[in-house]
């Protein structure tokens, strides 16, 4: 089976692509559940993780800047699928959103509708979701990351920031929760001193 490679752009909205070494499409879709957080959120998270298999290789934005409420939001999709891409020993490197634009030949800065025609003239790739633009972009990265092939010299400087970084999270497995402490070595009870 060929490797997959995997770009998630977190959100509410969340893009999720899949390309093979080829760069080929395999899964390009926008994953969003209805319902009152908590529960929202930890079917969100179920339904991203449940669609990445043992094996892939994955790209996630990493966090941007938002207010209040929204950062919080975002930093729990954000860090609910890390911990269980690590929990089941998935690789991952987070990539900036600055990062992500600069692959696809585009300012850092620029607005997320700036990106759709640098996006189809290199890949031919077009989705309405910027979200899923994203995630394939990402993907794109993932890919280039392990496969050999021609890249542009602003697409190998990211991939040189990408490594430099250090941004690739290797996980393994979590080791086995300790056992419960023995009577010899559980603490005891601090009494009141009222």
């Amino acid at each position: 089976m060929d490797r997959r490679y995997v770009g998630i752009d977190p959100s509410t909205k969340t893009g999720f692509v899949v390309v093979d070494g080829d760069g080929e499409v395999w899964e390009a879709e926008e994953i969003a559940r209805e319902g009152r957080d908590p529960d929202r959120l930890i079917s969100l998270i179920d339904a991203i993780t449940a669609l990445v298999l043992p094996g892939d290789i994955v790209c996630i934005e990493d966090f941007a800047y938002a207010k209040g409420h929204r950062m919080a939001l975002l930093g729990g999709i954000g860090w609910g699928i890390r911990t269980i891409l690590r929990r089941r020993g998935i690789q991952y490197h987070e990539v900036a959103t600055g990062q992500l634009k600069n692959f696809a030949g585009a300012k850092g800065n620029c607005g997320k509708e700036d990106l759709i025609i640098p996006i189809y003239d290199l890949w031919g790739f077009r989705n309405g979701s910027d979200n899923v633009r994203d995630a394939f972009i990402l993907a794109q990265i993932c890919r280039s990351l392990y496969e050999p092939g021609k890249l542009y010299k602003y697409q190998q400087d990211v991939l040189t920031k990408i490594k430099t970084r250090g941004s690739e999270t290797t996980c393994k497995k979590p080791s086995q929760p300790r056992s419960k402490p023995s009577a010899a070595t559980r603490r005891k009870p601090r009494s009141s001193s009222r």
